[in-house]
């Protein structure tokens, strides 16, 4: 079948279909298409996926248009953790103090069986050197979405309330969207509608997994107890589980655990009294008062495709999982950023179409991985059976209490929880080795003052070096438009794996995509012009529409 590009041939195609198109090499194909559209970037849905991919767009001078079908912003707590990796990304934007101000900072996480302290894990000590935030943080999501949404409108992006995607269709090398009462053309549209995503359905992409057994609750409470200490807390016993997340109030705590099976039969008017209450009782936790409640199954699944033409799956919408590690909301956010500035330099031209082939390569690799990580976990914490009890209570809290207590152990929990551990090495933009550096990892921080995380609040496309750059290398960063900063060769930058006077090529999101230990500009040229990426000292407002 014929991509849908802005073609001599007429090609309209109903959403649904099961033909997939692919991303050409094309750049423009009518320099003032765009303009004759309602918008550039249609974004479903207005929660925290929704709400950072419109942010990063609008900054980088994206026409866009957030719609979202409820009538208000969520009023419940619902996601709390937001990880490192979040909170450098949106040191990028510039609102990260203002978010950890907002929250409140948890840098300690505890193990609990039967009652006795299995392992207790320091954030700030593991994270230390590593992030600009070497710790977790809570922060409610309905508080996390009124910030957002208070971001956006400074750059004047306000949430279409009330309005809901009813169908939509590409034609012409555009998507047409029908809302209610009227229609809209988009160069692109981003689905990031949650778990019952409509674009998904009706897109017809499968989203395969599964629904575990349990029935569990989640409530914030009012307590007392030793364990309302500002740290946090899951405990496990031979057929319960709990987790306890402080609040930024004093007293206060998140509460997640299992339903009595007995109430759980009976199904509804579910409420505080059906919480199997022995193993809170054991950890001496006193609940006085009960502020929300709710119950919930927890899924896990991942869709069969992230994208089909001009539409792209985010967030909730392509993956959902147990809320082991507090990683749901943080992998929508980071999908969000991943696209967005990709959709950008296609639009304005800064690259070839194709560029967002790796939207969906990047990003579903890591939530295969990530779904299947927390479904063992999950499994493991929620397994019946006496043979399965006698290894969670008694046997697992023995080995990871042991391995807790090694350094390179605690370092790797860190990384992965933290999500600072997320590379793309297989992607097609990543290429080369410096060091311990690879094509595709993650930028690592190098504490200096100022820092080596600075420039990356252009969100643009840079070159590091740490040490000396030779060879010419200035002047061709400079021929390009392509920012280069050098930072003085330290004993952080070896620690943290780089190589001295290597030349590394910083995406906007803070990923590598080329590291060279060469001195020389040849190899940069060669992948700039590889991908046929192009850079302006200044992005442009009005751009041309992509060829797909």
């Amino acid at each position: 079948m014929t991509s849908p590009n802005f073609s001599p041939r007429r090609s309209r195609r109903r959403i649904g279909s099961r033909t997939r198109s692919r991303a050409g090499s094309s750049r423009v194909r009518d320099p003032t298409s765009l303009d004759r559209m309602d918008t550039e970037v249609l974004i479903v849905g207005a929660g925290p996926t929704g709400l950072v991919l419109a942010l990063w767009l609008a900054r980088l001078g994206i026409r866009i248009r957030i719609i979202d079908k409820s009538a208000e912003p969520g009023t419940t707590s619902r996601a709390l953790a937001v990880q490192t990796r979040t909170l450098e990304l949106y040191r990028q934007l510039g609102i990260a103090d203002e978010v950890v101000e907002a929250g409140l900072v948890f840098s300690a996480a505890n193990l609990w069986a039967r009652g006795r302290r299995a392992a207790h894990l320091d954030l700030r000590s593991l994270g230390a050197g590593r992030s600009p935030f070497p710790y977790g943080l809570i922060y409610p999501q309905d508080e996390h979405e009124r910030f957002l949404i208070a971001r956006l409108e400074e750059l004047d992006v306000h949430v279409e309330r009330k309005t809901e995607l009813i169908d939509f269709e590409e034609t012409d090398g555009r998507v047409l969207a029908r809302l209610p009462g009227s229609t809209c053309q988009a160069a692109f549209l981003a689905g990031c509608d949650g778990a019952h995503s409509t674009v998904r359905e009706k897109l017809e992409i499968s989203f395969p997994g599964g629904t575990y057994e349990h029935l569990f609750y989640v409530a914030d409470v009012e307590a007392n107890g030793p364990l309302m200490d500002r740290e946090l807390h899951v405990s496990i016993d031979e057929s319960d589980f709990a987790a306890i997340f402080p609040l930024e109030k004093e007293g206060r705590a998140r509460l997640i655990g299992t339903i009595r099976p007995e109430a759980e039969k009976e199904g509804e008017n579910l409420g505080w009294n059906d919480v199997s209450k022995g193993l809170l009782q054991r950890l001496r936790v006193d609940v006085r008062r009960v502020n929300w409640f709710s119950t919930y199954h927890v899924h896990h699944r991942v869709a069969a495709r992230f994208r089909h033409g001009r539409v792209f799956l985010v967030g909730d919408a392509a993956h959902v999982h147990s809320p082991v590690g507090g990683q749901g909301m943080n992998t929508g956010i980071g999908d969000a950023v991943n696209l967005a500035w990709k959709l950008a330099a296609a639009i304005r031209g800064r690259a070839p179409a194709r560029i967002l082939d790796s939207y969906e390569p990047e990003r579903i690799g890591f939530a295969r991985r990530l779904v299947a990580t927390t479904d063992r976990v999950f499994q493991f914490v929620t397994r019946s059976g006496r043979l399965a009890a006698r290894v969670r209570v008694h046997v697992a809290p023995r080995v990871i209490s042991t391995l807790f207590r090694l350094p390179a152990v605690r370092r790797f929990l860190f990384r992965t929880v933290s999500q600072t551990a997320i590379e793309y090495r297989e992607s097609g933009l990543s290429e080369g080795r410096a060091g311990r550096i690879r094509g595709g990892d993650r930028l690592p921080w190098v504490e200096s003052a100022p820092d080596n995380f600075t420039p990356l609040k252009s969100l643009e496309w840079q070159v590091h070096v740490y040490g000396s750059a030779g060879g010419g290398l200035a002047a061709r960063c400079a021929s390009r438009g392509l920012p280069l900063h050098v930072f003085p060769w330290s004993r952080n930058a070896a620690r943290a794996g780089l190589a001295r006077d290597a030349t590394y090529l910083v995406r906007p999101d803070g990923h590598v995509g080329l590291a060279d230990v060469l001195h020389g500009p040849e190899r940069l040229e060669r992948y700039l012009d590889d991908r046929d990426l192009r850079f302006v000292a200044q992005p442009a407002r009005a751009g041309a529409a992509p060829g797909l």
